[in-house]
C-alpha cells in the first residue's frame, strides 16, 4: 500500500480515459468525455488554494477511481460532483444530459454539505446526513473518499488548523467507515496522507522504524517467496500471484504505539499474499506452509469459513519462517482480494481482463448504515459514537458460531447486551473460551463468549457503567437503573402494611 497517489505529472482527461480504455465501452467513455466538458466549463474561472485550476481536483478525483477500475458511471458522477454546489449549472440540467442515475449520486455527495466540528449537536447530525446517503446509495461514499484522498494530497497548501481539522475527520470518520465497509485500499490511503499532518512527530518516527526494517530484510521476503513457490508447485497448487505486502504506515504506528514501541513485538511487519485460484486450493495452500514452517500459537484466522461483518474473507497464519523470523501469510482467491482491498466498491469494480465482478448482495451494507442513522437519533454523545462505530472492531462469536462484531475492548456485559436486553440486565457470570472470567474482562477476536444468566436477577450492577464501551451496553444499564429508583421513590409512599395484632 502507498501512503500516497501517484498522480502523472500535468494530469489530463486524456490520462482518464487511456485507463477507462482497458476496461469501458466507447459509449461510457463518449459519457465521461462529455462530463468533463460541462465541469470544465462550469469551474473555468476558479482555481484551488494551491493556484491550480479547480478542474484539477475533479480530474484527480476520477483519477484515484479509474486506477481501481471503478465503473465509469461513477468516474462521470465523480467529475461533476462539484457542479450544482459551486457553479450555475443546476442538478436538473445534469439530470438531463447525464441521467437520472447520474444525477442521483451527485445530490447524494451534495447532501453530505461539508463536515466540521462545530460543536457536537451539528456535528451528529452532519454523520446522520452521512449515514442516510450511505444507505440510499454506498456508490456516494466512494465518490467522496475519493474526493477527501485528493484534498488530503493537497493539505499543505491549506492554513495549519484547517489542515489538523482535515486529517483529524479523515482519522477519526473517514477512515473507519472505509474500513467499516471492507474498502482497504481507501482506508489505507486516507490513514497514511492524514497521519503526518496529525501526528507529525509519531509519524517521522514509524517511517525511520519501518525503513530500518525493510533495510535489514533487504532480499528475506524474495527467499521466502522463492522457497513457497517451489513447495507450490510440487503439491500441484496453481497460485495466480504470490508477493509481498507493504505494511500501511499508520496501521503500523497503531501497532508500535500498543507495543511500547518495540517492533521484535509485531508479529506481520513481514506479510506476503497468496492468490489462489480456488477456495480449496487456498486451504491446501495453507497446509503446505504450515508443512514447512511451525505456526505461531492463536496466530490461524479463518475469515473464509467465518467472515468479518464488512464481507472480509482471507486465511491467515503467522509462522515462524526463515531465520525463525515471524512472518504472516494471507492466502485467498482472487475475488476474495478484490473484496479485501475495494469492499463494496467490488461491485462496481472490473478486473485485469476487463470482466466486471458479478454483482454481490449489499444488503448488509445498507443495514450498516440504516443502524446507525436510528441509532444517532438517540445519541448525542461524540465519544460514545467514536466507540461504537469508529473504534477498531473485534469478531467474538457465540457457542452456536454467530459472529458478534464489537468495539475493541468490549467486555462480555457488552457482548450479553448486543444479544438482548434482558441477556444483559440479568447477566451474572461470563465463560470466554470455556473459562469462567470477571465481567470486565477485555474481549479479543475470535473469544467464543457465553454469558451465565440469573432469572431471579431484576437490576444490572450500577459498577458496569464503568467498564463497558458500547453506548447501548451504557444506555440500558442507565434506563433499568433510572426505572429502579423511579419504583423505590414510589414505593416509599405506599404505606407498609401492619401485621394484624392477634393478642396472646
Amino acid at each position: 500500500m502507498s501512503q500516497r497517489i501517484d498522480f502523472p505529472p500535468q494530469l489530463s482527461i486524456n490520462d482518464i480515459i487511456q485507463a477507462l480504455k482497458k476496461y469501458s465501452r466507447p459509449a461510457e467513455i463518449e459519457t465521461v468525455l462529455l462530463a468533463y466538458e460541462m465541469a470544465n466549463n462550469a469551474h473555468a474561472n476558479q482555481r484551488r488554494k494551491s493556484g491550480e485550476p479547480y478542474i484539477v481536483h475533479l480530474l484527480a478525483t476520477a483519477y484515484i477511481l479509474v486506477s481501481m477500475k471503478i465503473d465509469a458511471s461513477i468516474v462521470t458522477a465523480a467529475i461533476l460532483h462539484d457542479v450544482p454546489e459551486d457553479t450555475t449549472v443546476t442538478i436538473e440540467e445534469i439530470e438531463k444530459n447525464f441521467g437520472a442515475d447520474v444525477a442521483s449520486m451527485i445530490r447524494g455527495v451534495t447532501k453530505l454539505g461539508k463536515l466540521k466540528y462545530r460543536g457536537v449537536e451539528r456535528y451528529i447530525e452532519n454523520l446522520r446526513k452521512m449515514f442516510v446517503a450511505m444507505a440510499e446509495d454506498v456508490r456516494v461514499m466512494i465518490i467522496k473518499f475519493a474526493d477527501r484522498i485528493h484534498n488530503l494530497s493537497t493539505l499543505q497548501y491549506l492554513e495549519p488548523s484547517k489542515r489538523q481539522r482535515v486529517a483529524l475527520e479523515s482519522l477519526e470518520i473517514y477512515a473507519p467507515i472505509a474500513h467499516r465497509l471492507g474498502m482497504g485500499e481507501f482506508k489505507g490511503l486516507l490513514e497514511d496522507l492524514a497521519f503526518p499532518y496529525m501526528y507529525p512527530k509519531e509519524y517521522e518516527r514509524t517511517i525511520a522504524i519501518r525503513d530500518q526494517l525493510a533495510q535489514d530484510g533487504e532480499g528475506y521476503i524474495d527467499r521466502v517467496i522463492e522457497v513457497v513457490r517451489k513447495e507450490l508447485k510440487e503439491s500441484g497448487i496453481n497460485y495466480i500471484d504470490l508477493h509481498g505486502r507493504k505494511k500501511q504506515l499508520y496501521s503500523f504506528y497503531q501497532k508500535l504505539a500498543k507495543k511500547n514501541w518495540e517492533a521484535n513485538k509485531i508479529y506481520d511487519i513481514i506479510a506476503l499474499r497468496v492468490i489462489i485460484a480456488d477456495i480449496a486450493d487456498c486451504y491446501a495452500a495453507l497446509g503446505v506452509i504450515h508443512k514447512i514452517w511451525k505456526p505461531l500459537k492463536g496466530r490461524i484466522k479463518d475469515y473464509t469459513a467465518q467472515p468479518k461483518p464488512n464481507g472480509y474473507k482471507s486465511l491467515h497464519t503467522t509462522v515462524f519462517c526463515l531465520d525463525g523470523k515471524a512472518v504472516e501469510f494471507q492466502i485467498r482467491t482472487k475475488e476474495m482480494h478484490y473484496e479485501a482491498e475495494f469492499g463494496v466498491a467490488a461491485h462496481w469494480h472490473y478486473d485485469d481482463s476487463g470482466i466486471k465482478l458479478p454483482a454481490k448482495e449489499i444488503q448488509w451494507a445498507k443495514e450498516f448504515a440504516q443502524i446507525q442513522q436510528d441509532i444517532l437519533v438517540n445519541m448525542a454523545d461524540l465519544e460514545d459514537l467514536k466507540v461504537d462505530f469508529f473504534k477498531s472492531r473485534i469478531f467474538t462469536f457465540t457457542p452456536k458460531g454467530d459472529v458478534i462484531d464489537l468495539p475493541e475492548d468490549a467486555t462480555p456485559v457488552d457482548f450479553a447486551y448486543h444479544i438482548h436486553s434482558e441477556i444483559g440486565n440479568k447477566c451474572s457470570g461470563a465463560k470466554v473460551n470455556d473459562k469462567m472470567v470477571s465481567l470486565d474482562t477485555a474481549l479479543q477476536s475470535g473469544d467464543v463468549v457465553e454469558i451465565v444468566v440469573d432469572k431471579n436477577r431484576k437490576t444490572p450492577n450500577g459498577e458496569w457503567l464503568k467498564s463497558v464501551k458500547t453506548h447501548l451496553a451504557k444506555s440500558h444499564i442507565k434506563n433499568r437503573l433510572r426505572a429502579n429508583s423511579l419504583k423505590d421513590w414510589f414505593q416509599s409512599f405506599i404505606p407498609t402494611k401492619k401485621k394484624k395484632n392477634t393478642g396472646g
